[in-house]
């Protein structure tokens, strides 16, 4: 049977992974790339019923896993929940191009085992201060791309966003970095660029429209 890529989606709470998935599975849709999502949250589909209500896919390709304990836990020492519900979105869809699996929200230390996913990204948000690249936690330096969102806030809560630029690919060494602000689709493209080059295997669109 036919597999999936499948892209994890790590970071800390709040730093806005729901947000990025929100903002970039329409932009994959319009790109012709068949999406599915696996949500991870401790007691909840807390956030597979937001992302069902927005109505960015059907909701049945929507699938909340309820990991009962550490979040990381579930997308690194035992992802057999995880691979279960992937399991079941291939079967469903056979057709799929991409399965993103959300983890649910933990600190700087959060990787994904590659047991379960093909590449992953890492979110952190400037709200968090502008000192998180020098503290060089496992899922900010490990990750195949790192995405510091919320870049429009830095100036109400006293991040040096020039700070952040200059500092995160120094302790990322070069690996990938895209600076976003979800509500406008800024630094967007770059996601999407990095999903169909580094894990689908595509040329990366020319064009991409942030309109929705």
């Amino acid at each position: 049977m036919p597999t999936a890529a499948r892209l994890g989606i790590g970071g800390p709470v709040g730093s806005g992974k729901t947000a990025l998935v929100e903002s970039i599975v329409p932009l994959l849709k319009k790109q012709g790339i068949e999406v599915a999502i696996v949500t991870n949250d401790l007691l909840t589909t807390e956030d597979a019923d937001r992302l069902k209500s927005g109505g960015i896919l059907p909701s049945d390709r929507i699938i909340g896993v309820e990991t009962g304990s550490c979040p990381h836990t579930a997308i690194r020492e035992d992802p057999t929940m995880n691979l279960l519900a992937v399991q079941d979105l291939e079967i469903l869809y056979p057709n799929l191009d991409l399965i993103l699996i959300e983890s649910g929200g933990d600190n700087l230390a959060s990787t994904f085992s590659y047991d379960l996913v093909d590449a992953y990204i890492f979110v952190i948000d400037v709200g968090a201060g502008d000192d998180i690249p020098r503290k060089n936690g496992p899922g900010f330096v490990q990750a195949d791309l790192v995405v510091i969102n919320k870049i429009d806030i830095a100036p109400y809560v006293g991040a040096d966003l020039n700070l952040i630029r200059q500092q995160a690919p120094v302790h990322r060494r070069g690996k990938a970095i895209a600076y976003t602000n979800c509500k406008t689709g800024e630094g967007l493209d770059q996601v999407i660029g990095f999903i169909e080059e580094a894990v689908l295997f595509r040329s990366p669109s020319s064009v991409i429209s942030i309109a929705n």
